[in-house]
């Protein structure tokens, strides 16, 4: 079916109008009609080949909230008029270890939304600035009812992100855990934290973002740039998630873990972080990343926030100030999302 997308057709030209093939819907398959799409940073790093396997043309967006139009004849999970969610994956070989635990993130033939070879059609998958996608059921993800829509699109990356690995390292109340960083991940990671009951403490090198994490839920905003503040927090944490992808001194951080306590970094920062073992050894601290999560715990990441009414805060964008937006994410001018009303792509 004709689809109707923006895209980049080369590292250096903005995103325009563009339009392809999406495969017929198949027996297990769920088309979408795509209401909101999500802007990632990792949008524009693949846009503009910053990784440096982008294939062109190249249609980014995996924060994905829609209506049900269609679905296969063998679907069970979806009818039409439902509201469905897609993530940063559309398929995987289901068959490996790590698709048997649920951790399809990690498997090595994993389908990405967008930039991924598309085992189905051939060429690369195209992902969410589009009016519609085709996707297997197994890979679509209900949306509680109760949530705003445009607000919502965002957890299916940054929720995720930083959901799973407070989920994964047991954070729960009366836990003091740490944020660093109050953008699109750090935000997010402000409110799953407080909502699991922990006692939040934000750290942030920017004095005009104290208002908005105290509003946010943090119980506490340290600036990490000042020592006698972070002295203050010594051997104190249960959990620190990291944000930040600038280059930053990871080792002032990991000593405010107390003892077995873990930091977790989610932000990829350009150039190697340089680590001081000491730190991890005098306190029998771990260092540890994370990846986004599997099917089945980014379903219990929106059954989360639709329970404690959780959702980005974001900037609602026209499809044509696409590459205004890129502009200014690349200068964390955003609080915190941007997320596409892909209603504007009839109009552009």
């Amino acid at each position: 079916m004709k689809t109707n997308a923006y895209a980049a057709q080369n590292a250096t030209t903005p995103l325009a109008p563009f339009n392809f093939q999406r495969r017929d819907v198949g027996q297990h398959d769920v088309q979408i009609e795509i209401l909101y799409c999500g802007v990632c940073h990792s949008d524009l790093h693949t846009a503009r080949n910053e990784w440096q396997n982008t294939t062109y043309p190249c249609v980014p967006g995996h924060e994905i909230v829609g209506r049900v139009v269609k679905v296969g004849a063998h679907v069970k999970k979806f009818k039409e008029g439902d509201t469905a969610g897609v993530g940063c994956m559309v398929d995987s070989c289901r068959n490996c270890a790590n698709c048997k635990e649920d951790s399809e993130q990690f498997c090595d033939n994993t389908t990405f939304t967008y930039n991924s070879p598309d085992k189905h059609v051939g060429g690369m998958t195209f992902g969410g600035y589009s009016d519609s996608i085709v996707v297997d059921e197994a890979f679509v993800l209900q949306v509680p009812q109760n949530l705003d829509l445009a607000a919502t699109a965002p957890l299916l990356c940054a929720g995720i992100t930083t959901y799973s690995p407070l989920r994964r390292h047991n954070v729960t109340e009366g836990q003091k855990v740490g944020v660093v960083g109050l953008g699109g991940l750090g935000h997010m990671g402000v409110k799953l934290a407080k909502a699991l009951g922990a006692h939040v403490v934000v750290f942030t090198t920017s004095s005009n973002k104290v208002e908005d994490a105290l509003r946010l839920g943090a119980d506490e905003v340290v600036n990490s740039k000042n020592a006698d503040e972070m002295k203050k927090h010594l051997n104190s944490f249960h959990f620190i998630l990291d944000t930040v992808s600038a280059q930053h001194d990871i080792n002032a951080y990991l000593l405010l873990l107390k003892l077995d306590g873990n930091l977790t970094q989610v932000g990829i920062p350009e150039e190697p972080l340089s680590l001081n073992v000491g730190s991890l050894i005098f306190g029998r601290r771990t260092l540890g990343g994370s990846l986004i999560g599997g099917i089945k715990e980014t379903q219990e990441m929106l059954d989360f926030c639709g329970k404690h009414n959780i959702t980005s805060d974001i900037e609602l964008i026209p499809i044509h100030k696409i590459n205004q937006a890129y502009d200014r994410l690349e200068k964390s001018d955003v609080k915190y999302r941007f997320v596409i009303d892909m209603a504007s792509l009839q109009q552009a």
